[in-house]
């Protein structure tokens, strides 16, 4: 199949699996056990069969579609992403892993036959966190980690339980003695890049060596509020003052260490928040990210030691609060090694690179070897309807995987 045709074919599936949940604004709204999210894996798990997968859930709702290995059946090559959205999300995002899969499964079938290995594509259940208040129960749960107290006293939006959810949805908990998956040996990610580098440098494929470690805070500043018009600038304890003091530092620092770290003050909120009072309490998160935890640590502490200082000087009282610690997450350096090779061969056009967000990837690579590809995001957008990636782009970043895939299970 021609690249342009490999690419057009994935356009019209991703279309297609779009439809379920689409969104009155323009996108994609399917959280987790909606019948959205229900239908979308039911149709799913039919085109599957269709094609002759062998086709299972498990506990929990993750949907597995396998071409069986005719000599190493205890031996299994997984790729896949999630098939949940953020609200109003775009096309691209996860669900391009699931249609990557399918449609490089379809290919190896056709043009080789049966594999040495199981190959699987799976379409995991959740990722995103947006129904409710847990990310990544998709992959926990493969990899038996997902924990049945963090989630069975949870309510969505709605205030519609977790457990009753997942029941409706005809699904429930692992149990407590179910074997965890140890046929799993390599786990390849096919994701759209939420970014702008490749685009700017005209790359169609990037091979994730490292997923960034990522750490979150919420500061909180308390002064004084006083009056406006009779309070001197000398004796001010202005919590809003030493806040933006503080962003400053906070952003000049880290433009100072250069990529790949960076940082971002996203959320700002000044009390009593009125055009004539010198703000008594500042509260902003903090949100910083590089692919080294030495790095990340020493930043927080560089940083932590200015915001000390500045604190005192303005007089006002700081609390700091980490909420996120999560390492960098590096990539096997086995299977990075195949995506470069088939990327060679097939003279594709990519880059080796990092993960600035995070995947399903980062939490299977703890337990499985694993790897992600890359294709372009149009002007770095996602998790929106304008997301895009060229059709060309597309199918640039299936031949990579079909040609890992085949190096990984039909090679002996």
């Amino acid at each position: 199949m021609s690249t342009l045709d490999l690419g057009e074919e994935a356009e019209l599936k991703l279309k297609w699996l779009g439809s379920y949940g689409k969104d009155p604004e323009g996108g994609v709204s399917r959280f987790l056990y909606r019948k959205e999210w229900t239908d979308a894996q039911k149709v799913l798990a039919a085109y599957m069969r269709q094609r002759d997968f062998v086709v299972k859930y498990d506990e929990v709702g993750n949907l597995f579609g396998r071409l069986e290995g005719s000599r190493y059946p205890e031996e299994t090559i997984l790729t896949g992403s999630h098939i949940d959205t953020v609200k109003n999300g775009g096309i691209y995002d996860g669900q391009f892993g699931i249609v990557a899969g399918l449609l490089a499964l379809e290919h190896l079938k056709k043009q080789y036959g049966q594999p040495l290995r199981n190959i699987e594509v799976v379409s995991m259940a959740e990722e995103e966190g947006s129904r409710f208040p847990y990310a990544f129960w998709g992959s926990k749960n493969i990899l038996g980690i997902a924990k049945r107290e963090d989630v069975e006293n949870m309510v969505d939006f709605e205030g519609i339980p977790f457990v009753e959810a997942m029941s409706k949805a005809g699904f429930s908990f692992r149990s407590a003695d179910a074997k965890i998956r140890d046929d799993i040996k390599a786990f390849i990610e096919v994701h759209v890049e939420q970014g702008g580098v490749l685009e700017r440098e005209g790359k169609s494929v990037g091979i994730v060596e490292h997923i960034v470690g990522q750490r979150r805070f919420t500061i909180e500043l308390k002064g004084e509020a006083n009056h406006a018009g009779t309070t001197p600038m000398s004796y001010r304890h202005d919590a809003l003052y030493a806040a933006s003091r503080i962003v400053c530092v906070i952003i000049e620092a880290a433009t100072g260490y250069g990529e790949p770290l960076v940082a971002t003050v996203g959320k700002i909120n000044a009390e009593p928040n009125i055009v004539n009072v010198v703000p008594g309490k500042a509260l902003f998160t903090l949100d910083i990210r590089h692919t080294d935890k030495k790095v990340l640590e020493e930043f927080t502490a560089e940083i932590s030691a200015k915001m000390e200082t500045i604190a005192k000087e303005v007089a006002v009282e700081l609390k700091t609060s980490m909420w996120m610690d999560a390492d960098p997450v590096p990539m096997d350096q086995k299977i990075v090694q195949v995506l470069e090779r088939q990327c060679e061969k097939q003279n594709l056009s990519y880059r080796t690179m990092h993960s600035g967000a995070g995947h399903d990837s980062q939490i299977i690579a703890s337990v499985i070897p694993t790897a992600m590809l890359f294709v372009p995001s149009h002007n770095g957008i996602s998790h929106s309807p304008l997301e895009y990636t060229r059709p060309e782009d597309l199918a640039e970043g299936i031949h990579a995987l079909v040609g890992a895939l085949y190096e990984l299970a039909y090679r002996s």
